[in-house]
């Protein structure tokens, strides 16, 4: 089996993140790649990055398709581009945010979700929305950090993130806490060994999640939603 997993941003230093945790949970069969676009934002905190982010990670993804990769996952808690992804791609592309609130659901009544700085708030409450969970959600904490300041002060995020996961716990009543940011990568286990209840690493999740579609052979429909783009023109 042979995985890519894209970083859609450009910053090195949570791609090494990513592929450090990623190895630690891979199968030994499993071959796995953790790649990043050469162009584009160096971190995603907004929706103007997310769309700079989306056209670089499209040509990856057209690629890793020529490469014959089972499985794409777009490393990233936004899902940016992955509807357009899934478009022109054979292989099935895996949403790291789409797939950790599909795993959350199992684990127990509500999910509260950790975001980054505060104006992101708003946009991972549309995200559970969209995808038709506010009665599910919790509720949603900013850690009030920068996604490169994620990556960079891991102590600092592990000591804000446990404070606002158990107020969201005895507070707004979440039985299991998402950790919405990639570059959160690794930090599960100190959360979780805090509060008792689980706490998802999507990073993990997802990841975990793309051998499992990729071990079942299926991937996405091509006759509704996902269906292959017509031919035109492109300046």
């Amino acid at each position: 089996m042979k995985i890519l997993v894209i970083n859609i941003n450009t910053s090195e230093a949570i791609t090494d993140k990513m592929r450090g945790v990623i190895e630690g949970v891979k199968r030994p069969d499993t071959h796995v790649d953790v790649i990043c676009p050469t162009k584009g934002p160096d971190t995603i905190d907004s929706s103007f990055d997310e769309a700079y982010a989306v056209p670089p990670t499209l040509e990856l993804v057209k690629q890793a398709n020529q490469d014959g990769y089972d499985a794409i996952l777009l490393g990233c808690f936004c899902d940016a581009g992955v509807e357009a992804a899934r478009e022109i791609s054979e292989s099935p592309v895996i949403a790291m945010e789409e797939a950790t609130f599909s795993v959350a659901l199992t684990l127990g009544n509500k999910f509260g979700l950790l975001t980054e700085k505060r104006p992101r708030i708003a946009m991972k409450e549309r995200h559970v929305r969209r995808a038709g969970l506010l009665q599910r959600l919790a509720s949603i904490r900013a850690l009030g950090l920068s996604t490169a300041d994620l990556a960079a002060q891991p102590e600092e995020t592990k000591r804000r993130g446990i404070e606002l996961a158990r107020r969201m716990v005895e507070e707004d009543g979440a039985e299991v806490i998402i950790m919405g940011c990639a570059a959160m990568a690794g930090y599960n286990d100190v959360l979780q060994a805090e509060l008792g209840v689980p706490v998802l690493d999507p990073t993990v999740v997802s990841f975990k999640f793309a051998e499992m579609i990729a071990d079942t052979g299926v991937s996405h429909s091509r006759v509704g939603l996902y269906h292959p783009p017509l031919p035109k023109t492109i300046r």
